[in-house]
């Protein structure tokens, strides 16, 4: 079974991306944040992922995508805490269609209501309503919900702390996924969001969370960043600060993605790190869409990638489905219930 762990919805139907710009405009005019959404039919979403994604699932052979709304568009730093909570429940609303509509696909994770200077806590009741009511097995948690200005405390920081304890609760983990940048000199698929993969992680070598929450998981998406290419710099950083061993310290709670786009990345990605932390995903019709005019295949294919390595079947099964039913528990407990 192939589990791509990083799938967005960034093919969601035109209506509800206007909907979003005239939230916006009424914030702005000091109307409504919350004004009437429109009706989208099951026909519309069954379009938009059919063509899109659906088709891509079965042409790379994969079978299940964890889905989360499109996290370019989360944009915490737009508005205040009410345009935030409204956009928020619009979005995983949407999710829940999609998989409702393909269950044997798609199974949902959340966006959640973050926004600056708001405490994290204000975002619980959202993720128990998509564990609890709408059976989601994690959520995207944004360290950086000011959008490239980095005004959040540290992820390792006590202001977190509610959270933790409700993703230790209900045994979710989250992905580690900023937004998109309003800071020019970020990129933000080029720079914000590897720039905030590395911060992730040098945050958690930095401070002691894990020793608090020892159940704790977190998803760095893209590879991990910077982090395989400089794992030297980080052992060694890790050894000036007198932590313990990073696989002691760090990585039996942190777990990386192959969205990774060239073999040369994939290939140092698996000599560096240890398989068992990591999932395979591809973030398809993502950040980078296009074909490779070097191989001819789509850069975010990564199932190519994963194939064409020289490593056991045993262990492209941990990275291709055994890793992930591993770290979302939910979702392992969604398999074994329909006897996968």
């Amino acid at each position: 079974m192939i589990i791509d762990c990083h799938g967005h919805y960034t093919t969601a139907p035109e209506p509800h991306n206007v909907w979003r710009d005239l939230q916006k405009q009424n914030f702005k005019a000091g109307g409504n944040t919350d004004p009437a959404y429109p009706d989208i039919s099951d026909d519309e979403i069954i379009e938009s992922i059919e063509k899109n994604q659906l088709r891509l699932i079965k042409e790379r052979h994969a079978d299940l995508t964890v889905f989360s709304p499109r996290a370019s568009t989360m944009a915490h730093h737009v508005g205040d805490e009410s345009v935030s909570i409204a956009w928020t429940r619009r979005c995983n609303d949407l999710i829940k269609r999609v998989v409702d509509l393909f269950p044997e696909t798609f199974i949902g994770v959340c966006q959640l209501p973050q926004s600056p200077g708001v405490p994290i806590s204000h975002s619980i009741a959202e993720l128990e309503r998509c564990v609890n009511n709408f059976g989601f097995i994690g959520c995207n948690l944004n360290p950086d919900p000011s959008g490239g200005h980095w005004t959040a405390p540290p992820l390792t920081d006590r202001a977190w702390y509610p959270f933790y304890e409700k993703m230790v609760e209900l045994d979710v983990p989250a992905m580690v996924h900023v937004s998109g940048s309003c800071n020019p000199n970020f990129h933000a698929t080029g720079a914000h969001y590897i720039n905030a993969d590395t911060t992730a992680f040098m945050q958690f070598l930095e401070g002691d969370l894990f020793k608090d929450f020892p159940t704790l998981r977190f998803i760095i998406p893209h590879g991990g960043g910077a982090v395989p290419y400089h794992w030297g710099r980080y052992r060694g950083l890790a050894d000036m600060m007198k932590k313990p061993h990073l696989r002691d310290h760090v990585m039996k709670n942190v777990y990386f993605d192959t969205c990774v786009y060239h073999q040369p990345g994939i290939d140092l990605l698996f000599k560096v790190i240890d398989v068992e932390n990591i999932l395979f995903g591809s973030e398809m019709i993502g950040a980078v869409r296009g074909i490779d005019p070097e191989t001819g295949n789509f850069f975010d294919d990564t199932k190519r990638y994963i194939d064409a390595l020289a490593i056991s079947d045993a262990d492209k099964a941990k990275v291709f489905s055994g890793n992930a039913r591993r770290v979302y528990p939910r979702l392992d407990a969604n398999l074994k219930a329909r006897g996968l």
